[in-house]
């Protein structure tokens, strides 16, 4: 399927070296001393001009001595570490948001580095790394893959051998990176909605007490002006994000965000629109799981398959086939079709929702239990961790009553050791719903039962509690006041004109007169006023 291609936003990554051991070190220690603390160079990478500069800083890592603990001579008396800033020229890159800085750090294993207090720690070096550079690269808008090339280009014009900086070793990892889209503003109100893919995601997907899910929904920027959909993100874990995207593994943040003066902009401002993009979680991974650099294009498939899903899941045409369509073009995004790009995935969050809301009717709809109403009261009311023990203390019954009645709503409840949780946030929400329903539907029966009792003093028919019985089933407050027209309150039926039909057959079987239902007042939740004739036709 051919798609628009994304663009690279921020990125973050540790580039590991050993091929030459300390010598890319030492390289730059070299330079920057014959410079006399730093050195400027220009170059050329894919018809572009781009500048780097390389200066030192000082370093906490400890002196090592005459040699390392590998063996290796060790003449530098002042420990240093080293930057290289790589940026786009400013006459090809006005806006100067096209750059990079390496951070360039010697390591040896069993290396220590100096606390502010004057501890020591040691600095973490993979096993069997043996002696190299550790280079941090962090930056903005430039395409992930073209980091090394760069890197190397800029060394070799500063001196130093771009030799060093060909293959990044294995235990190279990813900290940070974004892809995206910058969507205009009258088209992107479906991503940020309420019932929109942001929102839906964070809401339907797994049961709601376990993994990880952060929703944000800020509609006001920096300086208090409301800009709906300012910064609406979802952030998903691995178990999480499985459930939207089956052979994802790596967690994301899903977000659209305005920059911060984008209210005071133009509409023909870039930045008067709303980027809609896909970030890395790396904080979000276990603790023995690392995005490898060799992981690249694995990553940047997720992401844009993140951000295209979502932009499809939305409604958005993700392969205009004539100008821009929905997207803006700026200077580090330019809207054209990708050819190899991955599908979109569907989302199907709607089938998700449909789902779960069968869930609750079904269950609903066949009775609950006293107790069952307890207990989903209880979950949908109680922000921390609830046990059955708990449920039952709050409600005076019996624990294994409450387990019982747990046990039967495995649909609706996640149990797990003593714990017991709703399945998804949805669910939590449409339980909540259903619980208040319940609530209105026991004060309605009251009232009802008061109306049978004043109908049974007025003389009425005893049938005439079929009609008052299907009142209250469908939320319909009656009155019959013998010197009035009858009216019909509608307070919410999806399918009034079956309803209206319905209650007239109910009527007509009680033996009432047919004239006074036709004759009635029908209102409706919206104030909107209607005769029950017309609906009879």
């Amino acid at each position: 399927m051919q798609t628009v291609t994304l663009a690279s936003h921020e990125f973050h990554a540790n580039l590991l070296y050993n091929s030459d051991g300390l010598a890319p070190f030492f390289a730059c220690d070299s330079e920057v001393k014959d410079a006399e603390g730093s050195k400027a160079t220009t170059f050329t990478h894919d018809g572009e001009q781009w500048r780097a500069r390389l200066s030192y800083q000082s370093s906490n890592i400890q002196h090592p001595g005459s040699r390392t603990p590998q063996g290796t001579e060790w003449r530098i008396q002042q420990m240093r570490e080293y930057r290289i800033r790589i940026y786009r020229d400013p006459a090809e890159d006005p806006d100067g948001q096209q750059d990079f800085t390496a951070h360039i750090a010697p390591r040896w294993e069993g290396m220590k580095g100096e606390r502010s207090d004057g501890s020591t720690v040691e600095i973490p070096v993979p096993d069997g790394f043996g002696e190299g550079v550790n280079v941090r690269v962090k930056g903005s808008n430039i395409e992930f893959s073209r980091y090394v090339d760069l890197l190397r280009l800029a060394c070799t014009c500063l001196g130093i051998n771009g030799r060093y900086f060909e293959e990044p070793h294995e235990f190279s990892n990813i900290q940070d990176a974004e892809r995206y889209a910058r969507v205009r503003e009258d088209a992107s109100g479906p991503v940020h909605a309420r019932d929109g893919p942001i929102a839906s995601m964070g809401h339907l997907l797994e049961h709601d007490r376990q993994g990880y899910r952060k929703v944000v929904q800020n509609d006001d920027d920096i300086h208090g002006q409301n800009l709906p959909g300012y910064y609406h993100t979802v952030t998903l874990d691995e178990r999480r994000i499985r459930e939207a995207f089956p052979d994802h593994r790596l967690p994301k943040e899903v977000k659209h965000y305005y920059s911060n003066e984008a209210k005071n902009l133009p509409d023909d401002h870039p930045l008067a629109h709303p980027k809609i993009g896909a970030s890395l979680q790396v904080s979000l991974l276990d603790d023995d799981e690392t995005v490898y650099w060799r992981e690249l294009d694995r990553l940047r498939r997720e992401l844009d398959q993140t951000v295209l899903s979502v932009l499809a899941d939305a409604g958005l045409d993700v392969a205009p086939s004539g100008g821009n369509g929905p997207f803006v073009e700026e200077p580090y995004f330019t809207p054209e079709i990708d050819h190899s790009g991955p599908d979109p995935v569907s989302l199907d969050l709607t089938r998700v929702r449909q789902s779960q809301e069968s869930v609750v009717i079904r269950q609903v709809a066949d009775g609950l239990a006293p107790t069952q109403w307890e207990a989903l009261e209880t979950l949908v009311t109680d922000g921390g961790d609830v046990s059955p023990e708990k449920i039952a203390d709050e409600h005076g019954r019996h624990t294994e009553s409450v387990r019982r009645a747990l046990r039967e709503m495995e649909d609706l409840v996640h149990r797990e050791y003593a714990e017991v949780s709703l399945r998804s946030e949805y669910i939590a929400e449409l339980v909540h719903d259903a619980v208040s329903e319940a609530r209105e539907a026991t004060q309605r029966a009251t009232e009802t039962v008061g109306k049978a009792l004043e109908a049974a003093e007025r003389g009425m028919d005893e049938t005439m509690s079929s009609f008052i019985a299907w009142a209250a089933r469908h939320g319909v407050d009656v009155n019959d006041a013998q010197d009035a027209r009858m009216r019909l309150r509608f307070d919410d039926v999806a399918d009034a004109k079956r309803a209206i039909r319905e209650g007239f057959r109910v009527w007509t079987e009680a033996g009432m007169p047919e004239e006074r239902y036709r004759m009635a007042q029908v209102q409706f939740a919206d104030g909107s006023l209607g005769d029950a004739w017309h609906w009879l036709r």
